[in-house]
């Protein structure tokens, strides 16, 4: 099983920044853990803050991945072209969100990409990667 991680803007700084949201481990540290966790799935890890360079990945693995888990942080928000190309690919994909993305902002509770998603984890820090791959093997 082939699974890639992808991570939209702002979350190449986790463990640097706001720890009381997102923790103190960095994303690198936290994936290398998972790797192991999970030895039986072949895993990669991408992180953009272009909207166009996660739009391209997307495209890229989504006809040849068994799985995909995708934070677009604060394009989820916003994006109707990443929903458009998450519905686009034939690659199953898992939403995840560090902090509980429905006890933020208002303006945070809406996600553009979930009605493409086969599934949402939110508010489980890190951990919620785990539940996605765990999600991804069941299906």
């Amino acid at each position: 099983m082939k699974v890639i991680i992808i991570n939209g803007p702002n979350l190449n700084l986790l463990g640097t920044r706001e720890k009381s949201i997102y923790g103190n481990e960095s994303f690198e540290d936290y994936f290398a853990k998972l790797k192991g966790r999970f030895d039986d799935i072949t895993l990669e890890y991408y992180q953009s803050n272009v909207e166009g360079e996660l739009i391209n990945k997307l495209h890229e693995v989504g006809f040849s991945y068994d799985g995909i888990v995708f934070n677009g942080g604060g394009y989820t928000h916003t994006s109707a072209a990443i929903s458009d190309a998450i519905a686009a690919i034939n690659t199953s994909v898992v939403e995840v969100h560090i902090s509980n993305i429905h006890a933020r902002e208002e303006f945070r509770h809406i996600s553009l990409i979930t009605k493409e998603c086969i599934g949402l984890i939110t508010g489980f820090g890190l951990k919620g990667y785990d539940m996605a791959l765990f999600a991804l093997k069941a299906e």
